[in-house]
């Protein structure tokens, strides 16, 4: 009979192996889940690897040897590329920097897969380095140069990083939980190191090769940017066709690199700016300008990478004119604003203005006319000082008005229109508008034979349409007049 205690045993078996069952099934899904949709790269599967000719195979097959090979005896003979009249497509030199470009991009890619190995591998020795260097090349330069050095300040990391991240590196390394490698995971972190150091003095030999034909691959890019910048912006792009597809937000950005600033100001510093910064345009810009010059500078590649990927203009003048666009663009950014100008007055009428006459008119005139009080203040007597209203000269001075007479501030005012009409308008709306006044003699009460007294309106007749002559012609009662023939 099983105790209790066998019977946990045998749950805890039991357990165990249904662990082992759902990771085996884990393991699976996830080897499914880690293939290359591209299929230019590795498996990243192979990055766990620890032998590093399984991880890098570029330099071992046989296109990356003969694509080398050619360009080290085209660089030997040293000569150009003539127009010899063919079709672009078909000149085995165009071939031959077409796939120059597809393996810079190549290479790019097998540095990326071996910058992965030697973090896996140097994460054990310095796992905060992989955070402040972020390039490739530059973060095997370090693991190269540092090793299994624990004491950085014996280290001279001088020419490798700038000066702030090396002091950021002295620190965080001194306080760092990493412990040495062993001896043969440092050979291999070390050879994979040599490795991506050999793969970017090969890409720098086809980025030679390239700009030394620019010339006559794309002679429009080459006047725009410059020959080595465009170089480098058709290896990293993929070819000419390639950039030419591409929108100019994209080409402002190729070989723009992760900046770490380790906590330093951002005020100098220029992001979001690739290969277009190492051109002579934008490096002559003023910093304050340099933003725009690099969107201005993308632009204008772009569309003489599309005249020169159709063979619009072999001659490269498009791309001198798009140079010459530039330059005058950004003299104009630098110009001073226009100073502002004093506005003049106009031109004061010689002749008197056509205003029309008649009764508006004269009213106007009379009624913002000057008056005679303001005429005497206006005037001053020759010989005599005019008062004023602080005396001794201060305050406003009165002219001759009080001069003429005892001494006194008098003077004569007459009745003028307007005021006569103002007092009519005033007594017509106070007392109504009757033509004329009433006698108080007049009254409403008539005496008729009929009833005696009655109520009668006195101004009843006045209002009746004319009297006499007209009264017997123009009346209801009327008939006509015979007169006898004579």
């Amino acid at each position: 009979m099983a105790t209790l205690a066998d019977s946990f045993l045998a749950d805890l078996d039991e357990l165990s192996d249904n662990d082992a069952d759902i990771v085996e099934e884990d393991d699976v899904e996830a080897g499914n889940m880690e293939e290359d949709v591209d299929g230019d790269l590795a498996d990243i599967e192979a990055l766990n690897f620890d032998d590093l000719d399984t991880v890098s195979k570029l330099q071992k097959t046989q296109r990356y040897n003969d694509i080398m090979q050619k360009v080290e005896d085209a660089l030997e003979k040293g000569s150009g590329v003539q127009d010899h009249g063919m079709v672009l497509e078909d000149d085995p030199e165009y071939q031959l920097i077409v796939n120059c470009n597809a393996l810079s991009v190549d290479i790019e890619n097998e540095i990326v897969i071996i910058h992965s190995f030697i973090r896996d591998k140097y994460r054990l020795k310095f796992p905060e380095l992989e955070s402040l260097v972020h390039h490739p090349i530059d973060y095997a330069r370090v693991v190269k140069k540092i090793g299994n050095e624990m004491d950085l300040t014996l280290v001279d990391m001088e020419g490798l990083l700038p000066a702030a991240i090396r002091m950021v590196i002295s620190v965080t390394a001194s306080t760092t939980s990493g412990k040495p490698l062993p001896e043969e995971v440092l050979q291999k972190t070390i050879e994979a190191c040599d490795r991506a150091l050999a793969l970017d003095s090969a890409k720098k030999q086809v980025l030679d090769f390239v700009e030394t034909r620019m010339g006559y691959i794309a002679p429009n890019l080459s006047a725009v940017a410059g020959s080595a910048v465009a170089a480098k912006l058709m290896g990293t792009a993929g070819g000419l066709t390639a950039l030419a597809k591409m929108p100019a937000c994209n080409v402002q950005l190729l070989g723009a690199k992760k900046k770490n600033l380790a906590g330093f100001s951002t005020a100098t510093s220029q992001f979001r700016v690739g290969y277009i910064e190492q051109t002579e345009v934008f490096q002559s810009t003023p910093p304050s300008l340099r933003m725009r010059a690099g969107r201005l500078l993308a632009g204008k590649s772009t569309l003489a990478a599309r005249v020169d990927s159709t063979r619009g203009d072999p001659s490269g003048n498009t791309g001198r004119v798009l140079r010459e666009e530039i330059r005058k663009k950004i003299e104009k950014w630098q110009e001073p604003p226009p100073a502002k100008q004093p506005k003049p007055l106009p031109v004061p009428d010689s002749e008197p203005k056509k205003k029309r006459g008649g009764r508006r008119l004269r009213k106007m005139k009379e009624r913002y006319a000057i008056t005679d009080m303001r005429k005497l203040a206006n005037r001053m007597q020759f010989g005599v000082p005019e008062e004023s209203s602080l005396g001794d000269g201060l305050g406003e001075g009165y002219g001759m008005l009080g001069q003429a007479g005892n001494g006194k501030l008098r003077v004569s005012i007459g009745q003028s229109k307007l005021a006569a009409k103002v007092a009519k308008k005033f007594k017509e709306k106070r007392y109504g508008s009757s033509g004329g006044a009433t006698s108080g003699l007049t009254s409403s009460l008539a005496f008729t034979p009929v009833q005696g007294i009655e109520l009668s309106n006195p101004q009843a007749h006045a209002h009746q349409l004319g009297s006499g002559t007209q009264s017997t012609y123009f009346s209801e009662n009327g008939t006509f007049s015979k007169i006898n023939r004579t």
